[in-house]
């Protein structure tokens, strides 16, 4: 937010301190992010002055340029001039030897003595736009006679010198989004320092009705949207540019002059905080304002040219017919201030803050004034306002006051009453503060002391402090006025030994994390904010189980996420869009679910995906593409480095993934799969994504309830032995794994299948599996005795269980 110094000045009577000034709205919370200088005229006119024309006569080397005799108060000096109006006698502005002037890209470039065609020039004689006093180059700028030669130009026109305050304004902070409210909190500070300065506010001693005989109607139908809306007549004005003061306040902040009308609506609102809009009287119809909603899908044609479909919800400013403006807004295009308009309906009004953000990210405005309404403005304002407007408007551009006020106030927004406990302001300061100084920095916030006691202070808050509601709050401001500095620092250091468990959530993610990116994956984090129309790709993921946001920046960020896939899809089609093909990505992160009306879950996942290769082609390997498999040894990986060994398989219930299992222990751990080409298709995906998603939430709680015990090494070799065995196409590995464990509980350490084999040699509906199994002993060596007893064991439970049949 741009600030003018001079501006600020107005409000308070202090002597220039811009350093003192500055360092202090930093303090207070309005942090200066920079000071940048200002001069209405970009060089301030230094080293042009007023000169006389003694002679004028053609140049006698060149048909188009004239020579000229130019008396400059010093002395008189000759200058070639190319301006066809240049005359004898008259008064002109001259810029001498060594003056610095700027171009219309504002780059600087310097008079120098020179010769033109063989004649001497010292200096320049100067059209408006080379002095940057208008825009004109039809010849050179003719002074007025009175001037004296010699005399400055810079004394002859209004240049005003300042210097712009950058303030990165916390969006808690609506009330300082003025001059008028950041001038309040400077006089704050100081006063904690020094006496306070006079607060000087402007006058509206000068307003008064000329007349009553153009009263307009208004009608508010929707108070709640709208609970505060006032609105003025004024005709006879006179639409033209704004005096050179009114332009230079608005040129400093970055704002350009339009005319002295709108101008003067950007004034007061830069000044007061309060956002104006001027309609042109004769284009509304039936002489009545109407605040309204439309019906979703109405028309409607902004100052910008372009042509919006309004939604239920949005607030109108509208006449007897027709929509003239989207309140808090944008003005419409065929109701707005003309060079042709002489009358106009002043608007002043409080909106909804919240109706007015969902309106201007639905319709993607961002303007001075919704930047306003959005956070908040003083509601007990909107009169002084328009007063305010009203009177610059008669005295800048003409005409009278043709009504009274229109003042629709239903319902007062009332000041917000604290009680303030001294003991909870020592608390948290952490020292006492004097009692009076409380009150008196109170005073100079407004916040009014309503009563005091021993145990605190009855407080009423105005209502333009809509960010401080509670004694907390009361308390911020207390501290921020009073000066962070001041508070003393305990020569005492007090430090606490936290102690925390290996199995805390943070640790096992760390854990994780660190051997997935030693695998080559790459971590990434998604918005928790998506799209409602990712939710209608599943039937599992539904809807009506969606968390939505009241104040949705945008449609593509209106809900919660049920699922962290869509995130990661959207980051598979992101990278594969800029031809980075491989892809191995990570997340761990929330999902949120509604489901029952208020009755809301939060779960943490662990989402995993693949794409592409997993490993580059060298002089000794190809490439390796992922698969199903590679991501399952990878989620294998993980379990076991949590010491989750036992893990049953079945086909998952997934409907996003066309192919996969779900791992269980207890408790469901991961879902393993191909996304369905349906839906990778809705993020233009063409190639297989392979996905695993971790019930993060059931992990921890399945790793803190069952703790894998540590065991020593076996100082005795292990036993390798393979079967090949004959078993019905439909008997899985899982099957004879699960078998063989429960018939060798003590021995058998591992099963590992190394051949799988179909063919016509075959009986049919058979297959042909090879297992390997490992036997071990902790204790002593196995002999070969043993190791027959068990694989014959194993051997024959296999038969009868599964009816496998050794090849």
């Amino acid at each position: 937010m741009k600030i003018s110094y001079n501006w600020l000045r107005q409000f308070l009577n202090v002597a220039e301190d811009l350093e003192k000034h500055t360092a202090l709205l930093t303090s207070l919370g309005l942090e200066v992010e920079g000071v940048t200088p200002f001069e209405s005229v970009k060089g301030g006119l230094k080293g042009i002055v007023v000169g006389k024309v003694i002679e004028c006569f053609k140049h006698p080397n060149a048909d188009k340029l004239n020579l000229t005799k130019v008396d400059i108060g010093t002395g008189t000096v000759q200058i070639v001039c190319g301006a066809k109006n240049v005359a004898t006698g008259q008064k002109v502005p001259v810029a001498t030897i060594g003056t610095i002037l700027y171009d219309d890209k504002g780059e600087a470039w310097t008079i120098k003595k020179g010769k033109i065609r063989g004649e001497e020039s010292h200096g320049m004689i100067c059209a408006e736009d080379e002095l940057g006093l208008g825009a004109s180059h039809d010849g050179i700028m003719v002074l007025d006679d009175a001037l004296e030669v010699g005399t400055p130009l810079a004394d002859v026109f209004e240049i005003e010198n300042d210097h712009v305050i950058e303030i990165g304004l916390t969006p808690n902070r609506a009330d300082a989004m003025s001059h008028l409210g950041v001038a309040r909190d400077l006089r704050a500070g100081i006063s904690v320092h020094e006496q306070a300065p006079e607060f000087i506010t402007p006058s509206l001693s000068n307003f008064y009705v000329n007349s009553r005989a153009d009263r307009f109607d208004i009608e508010v139908l929707n108070p709640e949207l709208a609970p505060r809306y006032c609105g003025v007549n004024i005709k006879g004005i006179t639409i033209t540019t704004s005096p050179a003061w009114l332009q230079n306040r608005l040129k400093a902040i970055g704002i350009a002059p339009k005319n002295n009308v709108v101008d003067i609506t950007n004034y007061v609102m830069h000044e007061l905080g309060q956002p104006l809009h001027a309609f042109d009287a004769t284009k509304i119809t039936g002489q009545k304002i109407v605040v309204q909603t439309m019906p979703t899908g109405t028309p409607f044609t902004t100052l910008d040219g372009a042509v919006h479909e309004l939604h239920e919800e949005d607030l109108m400013i509208c006449d007897a017919e027709k929509p003239l403006c989207i309140a808090g807004v944008y003005g419409g295009q065929n109701s707005g201030v003309t060079k042709n308009t002489t009358s106009i309906f002043l608007e002043s009004a409080y909106f909804n803050p919240v109706s007015i953000r969902k309106t201007a990210k639905r319709h993607g405005f961002n303007t001075d004034a919704s930047f306003r309404f959005e956070r908040g403005i003083d509601p007990n304002i909107t009169e002084d306002a328009l007063k305010r407007a009203a009177i610059l408007i008669k005295e800048i551009a003409g005409g009278e006051i043709a009504s009274d006020i229109t003042d629709l106030y239903p319902h007062k927004i009332e000041d917000c009453e604290v009680f303030l406990p001294f003991a909870k302001v020592d608390s948290l300061i952490g020292q006492e503060i004097d009692r009076i100084e409380i009150k008196d920095i109170l005073r100079t916030l407004d916040i009014n002391v309503k009563n005091v006691t021993e145990a605190g202070l009855g407080l009423s808050i105005p209502a333009y402090r809509n960010d401080v509601c509670r004694p907390v709050d009361v308390i911020e401001e207390i501290l921020r006025v009073y000066g962070y500095d001041r508070i003393e620092t305990s020569t005492k250091l007090n430090a606490t030994i936290a102690t925390s468990s290996k199995l805390d959530n943070y640790k096992l993610e760390n854990i994780i994390a660190q051997q997935l990116i030693g695998q080559g994956f790459t971590e990434m984090m998604a918005n928790s904010l998506t799209s409602s129309k990712y939710h209608e790709l599943t039937d599992q993921i539904s809807p009506k189980n969606e968390v939505k946001i009241l104040n949705p920046l945008s449609n593509d960020l209106s809900v919660l996420r049920q699922s962290l896939l869509y995130g990661g899809l959207e980051a598979v089609a992101f990278n594969l869009n800029r031809k980075q093909s491989d892809l191995k990505f990570f997340e761990f992160g929330n999902s949120y679910h509604e489901f029952q009306k208020g009755s809301y879950t939060e779960q943490k996942h662990l989402s995993i995906l693949t794409v592409g290769n997993v490993q580059e082609s060298s002089w000794n390997s190809a490439f390796a593409k992922a698969d199903f498999f590679y991501l399952k040894g990878a989620v294998i990986a993980i379990l076991n480095r949590l010491g989750i060994k036992t893990v049953s398989e079945k086909v998952t219930k997934m409907d996003f993934l066309s192919e996969g299992l779900a791992l269980s222990s207890g408790s469901k751990l991961v879902d393993i799969g191909i996304v369905k080409k349906k839906v990778a298709r809705e993020f233009d995906i063409d190639v297989p994504v392979y996905y695993a998603n971790f019930y993060w939430s059931d992990v921890v709680k399945i790793i803190q309830r069952e703790r894998e015990p540590i065991s020593a090494i076996s100082k005795s070799p292990a036993v390798h032995r393979d079967l090949a065995l004959l078993v019905d196409v439909q008997t899985e590995f899982k099957t004879l794994e699960n078998i063989a464990f429960q018939t060798e509980k003590s021995l058998l350490k591992s099963v590992k299948l190394f051949d799988v084999f179909e063919g016509d040699q075959l009986p049919e509906g058979k297959k042909s599996y090879a297992l390997s199994f490992v036997l071990q002993d902790s204790e002593k060596t196995l002999t070969d005795k043993q190791i027959d007893k068990s694989m014959d064991k194993l051997r024959l439970q296999l038969e009868k269980q599964a009816g496998a049949v050794l090849r």
